[in-house]
């Protein structure tokens, strides 16, 4: 094993699969490796290339493997799957990861300091509590339209369901489903505390962000959008520009095109879904706001296009401008317009 230079490591609950060439790409190692294994394995391994695919315990792992002195690379999944052959297991996998980590032209994925991947993960519990939320509140106004009690759109109209569970001389709910709804209520109400103490959360990690800080000065960007764009995009010089960084969350329209023709189809919705949805919010907000009536471009573009599709195109141009603030570590600058 002295002559390894390049391994691709597949990772997994239990079992880790190794698969190592030497300089001439002749095959000098393949074996199963159990978890408590894997570092013992490396540390007697002299310094090589090591290629993962970037899954959520990829960062935990590669940074473990450079404390060796090793060459640790994190592949997109989607890009090491081109070079499997042909059945897919845990050796084919880590073959092909061994192929595409040599490749001069593939991409990589920048490696998260645990800093940076704790707040990452702050962001996602907050996503999934969210959920909980919109998922109370949806069978709460379900159920009680069913007896015609109906509340307007928007999660300021629900107090008027719950003044209602809550009046017990009030008897358009049957007493037996509004027991029910009172434990659904009671659950909300502890999802709405816990989405506040998140919220406190990010926000003090923001504060002490100086990404995160430049990154708010841009309009549409909240101390949300912001401290996630700052947690997980840790390494913006990775794309070549603005437009390349806009293209990687699925901002672009998908082109599907041969014989010399391309055809545009809608966005790709390809990247971090997360910080897409995120950017289309702060899109709508800005175009909900003065500056939609202000800026030249975005009057022009809501008169020929619809609102939903501007948001999109405001979004594109939003992340462009955060890679922007997030290469330099500046404020953003707004540029005076022609009079």
């Amino acid at each position: 094993m002295k002559n390894v230079s390049t391994i691709g490591l597949d990772l997994g609950k239990v079992v880790f699969q190794v698969h190592g060439v030497d300089a001439q790409g002749t095959v000098a190692v393949q074996r199963a490796l159990r978890r408590s294994q894997v570092v013992d394995f490396f540390a007697k391994l002299p310094a090589c290339l090591v290629g993962l695919e970037a899954c959520p315990a990829a960062h935990h792992w590669a940074r473990e493997l450079k404390q060796l002195g090793h060459d640790v690379r994190l592949i997109p999944p989607a890009y090491a799957k081109a070079y499997v052959r042909r059945n897919k297991n845990d050796a084919a996998d880590a073959a092909a990861i061994c192929e595409a980590v040599s490749r001069p032209s593939m991409r990589f994925v920048a490696i998260k300091t645990p800093k940076q991947q704790a707040a990452a993960g702050v962001h996602r519990v907050r996503e999934l509590l969210v959920k909980q939320r919109t998922m109370l509140t949806n069978q709460l106004r379900g159920l009680m339209a069913e007896f015609g009690v109906v509340a307007a759109p928007g999660r300021g109209r629900l107090g008027g369901l719950l003044a209602i569970l809550a009046d017990a001389e009030d008897q358009r709910i049957p007493p037996l489903l509004a027991e029910a709804l009172a434990a659904n209520v009671q659950v909300l109400q502890v999802v709405e505390e816990q989405i506040a103490a998140v919220d406190k959360l990010i926000l003090a990690w923001g504060r002490d962000d100086q990404t995160c800080r430049h990154l708010r000065s841009i309009p549409g960007f909240g101390p949300i959008l912001a401290s996630a764009m700052a947690a997980m995009v840790v390494e913006p010089r990775a794309f070549c520009s603005g437009r390349d960084f806009a293209a990687s969350l699925g901002l672009v329209p998908r082109q599907m095109g041969t014989g010399g023709k391309t055809l545009l189809g809608p966005i790709s919705k390809r990247g971090n879904g997360y910080l897409r949805r995120l950017l289309v919010n702060g899109a709508m907000s800005v175009l909900s706001s003065k500056r939609a009536r202000q800026d030249p471009w975005l009057v022009k573009l809501l008169e020929t296009k619809k609102r939903k599709v501007a948001a999109v195109a405001l979004a594109n141009k939003m992340a462009r401008i955060a890679w922007a603030v997030m290469l330099r570590q500046e404020n953003f600058r707004v540029q005076p317009t022609a009079a």
